[in-house]
């Protein structure tokens, strides 16, 4: 009668050391920037729902998020787990301000999802016309400030199209249908909502091939003390990742669940995204190609001052699996 009380005392016992040694205690919450409203969750959404990140050793039940840049970083360092998603543009920028954070695995890799749009019955149709038009992005300084401005210096149009700021995709949106600007940017999946009420005047992967949007960073002290937490983080997202590229109706299922969202919507996005030309999600490798070009943009649009940049000296390669380390 003693005897199976003290085994389950002693068995829950293991189970807590164990937990503890890992660095985990119960349920975590993550942050990863634009849940619920953009595609960088879709890989977390699988995870959890599939059970990959229990497999991988820690319980992920929900996610913390904001509209992105400094206050998605702020959001994570100041987590349980001060681990998240970011806008790699945001990282920069924390890391230039002195935050000890380091960058443990790449996100999303291109900007398959960025594009910029016009109303259906709108005459343009290319980058092309746009001279003499007025385009509206986000904010100064921000990814489609930086975006437009490489577009349009590498056509040769900087000068002969007038940039406005139009605030929030819904703002944009707004400014778009009352004919306050010709062309908005606009993400997945609000760009399959909408596409019976918009038309793609050109892709941002068309015109810069090469930009790493989000990578997965955690502040370095802790990194020190729980890599073990880091690594299951790292797993369950590959482990995400792998199954939505193989899945991508059931994924999109999962994502309409997670972010309340019509199951049309959902699905037609990551078809999108999966049938444009390069990687989207990485299952953890970063590209260092894809990151030089969002510091460069950053640099022209002044988000960072000009000057040397040591990836090597905040990238932390080792809790990747050995295929998805870089040779570089």
């Amino acid at each position: 009668m003693i005897f199976k009380p003290l085994l389950k005392l002693a068995v829950n016992g293991l189970l807590l050391a164990g937990l503890l040694a890992g660095g985990q205690a119960g349920a975590v919450n993550l942050t990863v920037t634009h849940w619920a409203d953009g595609m960088y969750g879709a890989p977390f959404a699988v995870a959890m729902e599939k059970g990959f990140f229990k497999d991988a050793g820690i319980d992920v039940t929900g996610f913390i998020t904001s509209q992105g840049g400094g206050t998605t970083v702020r959001n994570a360092m100041a987590s349980d787990i001060p681990y998240g998603e970011v806008a790699l543009s945001a990282a920069i920028a924390a890391i230039k301000q002195g935050v000890k954070l380091t960058i443990v695995h790449g996100g999303v890799l291109s900007l398959a999802d960025n594009v910029w749009v016009a109303m259906k019955d709108s005459p343009l149709s290319s980058i092309q016309d746009l001279k003499g038009k007025r385009l509206g992005y986000s904010s100064p300084k921000s990814v489609t400030d930086m975006v437009s401005t490489i577009a349009l210096t590498n056509r040769g149009m900087l000068d002969s199209v007038e940039r406005k700021t139009v605030g929030s995709l819904s703002s944009a949106y707004t400014a778009l249908r009352e004919g306050g600007v010709d062309v908005i940017y606009m993400t997945e999946p609000v760009l399959s909502r909408e596409k019976d009420n918009i038309k793609i005047v050109f892709r941002s992967q068309d015109e810069i091939p090469h930009m790493t949007q989000t990578v997965g960073v955690v502040r370095s002290d802790y990194l020190k003390k729980n890599p073990k937490v880091i690594q299951s983080i790292i797993e369950g997202r590959r482990k995400g990742v792998e199954y939505l590229m193989k899945h991508p109706d059931e994924a999109g299922d999962i994502l309409a669940r997670q972010y309340k969202m019509d199951p049309k919507i959902t699905k037609s996005a990551i078809n999108d995204i999966l049938s444009a030309k390069g990687t989207y999600w990485s299952t953890g490798k970063l590209d260092y190609e894809g990151m030089d070009g969002m510091l460069k943009g950053l640099v022209l649009v002044k988000a960072v001052e000009a000057g040397p940049f040591d990836w090597a000296a905040i990238v932390d390669e080792s809790l990747l699996p050995a295929d998805q380390r870089s040779k570089k």
